[in-house]
């Protein structure tokens, strides 16, 4: 199906198939989602040309050619099951994962819950996944030419002391075929997890990845991007020594942010006491916050994804505007479907912030 032909029809479509999934458990619903994704990219429905990744524009970043400036953050697609049928619907980036080097089936159930007023979710899903083996299989697979990012974790297993060694693995799984991939220290949902993202720990740990990363490029020939996502919930200072620490160490992109354990402004709803991290609407403004203290800091020295509350075209605008050169959605997707791209792909190329903010470089030269 050419073009932007099936993000139009499954937008019309999304508002009456939603009311059907939302009287299911979120888990359920979710799975049911994914197994019609892979049924159009089976049929096969799924196919690209110039318009797939329109309207907006391309842009370069961390080396590579992003075909728009929205992508599809990590946690949809654990298993990079759907990455063509994804991929199809105009996103110019998708991130897989979280990944780990063995199988592991995540917390007990149930461990995802919608807090439908807030247009948010809370999950505690626990980095279930196949393992990145499995995974990387499907994804040498793939006809996406879009950018691809893997997501990569630790086991719930592998303490701390020995965190790097699977981040390490999974690096070395992934290389050949992912265009970037994501250091994920910032999950609530993994024990003892965001204790990585101290920097007196974070330092040590960067560097033994850093130096397998370029262990890898030598023998590749190549040299891939590595980004790292932050928690919301770090201390303004946190966010400044992180920011200095990924310049000094040479990372090549920082995604801002992952969930939140903060339940402000939603502590009143029904499941709003689940524990896990909080992602959608209520996300927005801490999200947004953060981008702006990673911009004021770095300057043009880094670039940034941003991410975190993101369910219209003008909060994709805002994140830009704060100093992210892309943007990523999750929760704003599962509320809205594919007409949240549509507007997302608009909005941008009708008005693109990145020409008009002092950290504009950024997006041109990564």
């Amino acid at each position: 199906m050419p073009g932007n032909i099936l993000r139009t029809i499954t937008a019309a479509a999304y508002p009456f198939v939603r009311a059907g999934l939302f009287r299911l458990p979120p888990e359920t619903a979710h799975h049911l989602s994914l197994a019609a994704l892979r049924w159009v990219q089976d049929a096969p429905l799924a196919s690209f040309d110039e318009a797939t990744f329109g309207p907006a524009q391309p842009v370069e970043l961390m080396g590579l050619r992003f075909p728009n400036r929205l992508g599809l953050a990590a946690g949809l697609d654990k298993g990079a099951h759907c990455v063509d049928g994804l991929g199809a619907l105009g996103f110019g980036h998708i991130e897989v994962g979280t990944l780990t080097p063995r199988p592991q089936p995540g917390n007990p159930k149930p461990r995802l819950f919608r807090l439908k007023p807030a247009e948010a979710i809370i999950n505690r899903m626990g980095f279930n996944n196949p393992g990145i083996a499995e995974a990387v299989h499907r994804l040498e697979h793939r006809i996406y030419p879009g950018v691809l990012g893997v997501n990569i974790g630790k086991n719930f297993d592998t303490p701390n002391e020995d965190a790097v060694s699977d981040y390490q693995k999974c690096l070395a799984a992934a290389y050949h075929t992912a265009d970037y991939v994501t250091i994920n220290l910032s999950s609530p949902n993994t024990k003892a997890l965001r204790e990585l993202q101290m920097v007196a720990q974070c330092r040590p740990f960067l560097e033994a990845l850093l130096a397998e990363r370029d262990r890898l490029a030598d023998i590749q020939g190549k040299r891939l991007p590595l980004a790292i996502k932050i928690a919301p919930d770090l201390e303004d200072d946190h966010v400044k020594e992180l920011a200095d620490l990924f310049v000094e160490l040479g990372l090549d992109a920082v995604i801002a942010t992952n969930t939140t354990i903060d339940r402000s402004g939603v502590g009143h709803l029904a499941r709003a006491g689940e524990s896990g991290g909080l992602s959608g609407r209520p996300l927005r403004q801490r999200a947004t916050e953060i981008i702006h203290q990673l911009r004021t800091h770095l300057g043009d020295r880094l670039p940034i994804i941003g991410v975190g509350g993101i369910s219209q075209g003008a909060d994709a605008l805002e994140k830009l505007q704060a100093g992210a050169s892309l943007v990523q959605i999750y929760t704003g997707f599962i509320y809205r479907g594919s007409a949240l791209i549509h507007d997302i792909l608009t909005t941008l190329d009708d008005d693109d912030p990145i020409t008009r903010r002092p950290s504009a470089r950024c997006s041109s030269r990564g």
